[in-house]
């Protein structure tokens, strides 16, 4: 009996240690789950500020090369500027011709004078200018002046300095409104080459072709040419204040009308100017 009794307690004390082992490892297991959870949230944190760390340098390098993009189009920006703006060789030998030539005297300002030789510039390097005469009416000016002028910039002299008319639906003393379409009878801003002299119902004329779209690419079309006309003369100015017009052609005199056509055909430059801000900010030739 007492050995039975023995044995249950033996078996008693023994579940008891099995079981008391078995509650320490479970507390050891469970104190180390956190311990590890921490380690990894620390080492999740380490990434996650690594990652940011490497976003921000990201973000910053493309900051740098944006930053260095925008400086290089500005840089290219101001080059294109300088360059469309700078006059070339051929316009600034030419220029000094204004003050020797006296034309602010006779009416022609600065500024007209430098875009026609722009303009003629532009135009010599195409090879459609085959002459360094060239031709300026300034529509600006009222009918009743001399706003036509022939220069030879080889020679360096005026060759006429006279009247000529504007198109009829252009205005009356002065022109103020310009077309390109056929049968508008309004005068064409813009350059133009000379043409071939011809004779026909407005006797001994010359061709013009214009150099411009959306300006004065019509011109042959329209039968804009120059020639003599009876109404451009000064008994119009004192009978009505104004030259008579044309349909669009810009007709000069026709005591001079051969001559001055013979000295521009075949080749040279004619710019019909008014400071239409219209014409100067699109005009091609002039940028």
């Amino acid at each position: 009996m007492q050995q039975l009794i023995r044995k249950r307690i033996f078996r008693i004390v023994g579940t008891l240690i099995l079981v008391s082992l078995f509650a320490v490892q479970v507390s050891e297991a469970g104190e180390g789950n956190p311990k590890h959870s921490k380690a990894k949230s620390v080492s999740s944190k380490s990434k996650k500020s690594t990652s940011k760390s490497k976003v921000t340098a990201t973000r910053s390098k493309t900051s740098v090369a944006k930053s260095k993009t925008a400086k290089s189009k500005v840089s290219i920006s101001k080059t294109a500027i300088k360059r469309v703006s700078k006059p070339s060789a051929w316009v600034s030998s030419k220029k000094q011709l204004f003050d020797s030539l006296h034309l602010d005297e006779l009416g022609l300002s600065r500024k007209v004078f430098e875009f026609a030789l722009h303009g003629m510039d532009k135009l010599r390097r195409t090879d459609r200018i085959h002459s360094n005469i060239i031709t300026i009416a300034d529509f600006s000016k009222s009918s009743t002046e001399k706003r036509l002028f022939v220069i030879d910039l080889d020679t360096k002299e005026i060759l006429y300095n006279t009247w000529v008319a504007h198109g009829k639906n252009s205005g009356k003393e002065t022109a103020n409104i310009f077309s390109n379409k056929v049968q508008s009878n309004k005068s064409s801003l813009g350059f133009y080459v000379t043409g071939s002299a011809y004779n026909g119902s407005n006797g001994y004329s010359m061709k013009l072709m214009g150099m411009e779209s959306g300006f004065n690419s019509n011109a042959f079309k329209r039968a804009i040419v120059l020639h003599g006309a009876d109404y451009v003369n000064t008994d119009y100015i004192n009978s009505q204040g104004y030259i008579g017009r044309s349909q669009g052609c810009p007709a000069v005199m026709p005591e001079i009308s051969a001559a001055l056509i013979d000295s521009i055909k075949e080749g040279s430059c004619l710019f019909i100017y008014h400071p239409s801000s219209t014409y100067i900010s699109r005009s091609s030739l002039l940028r």
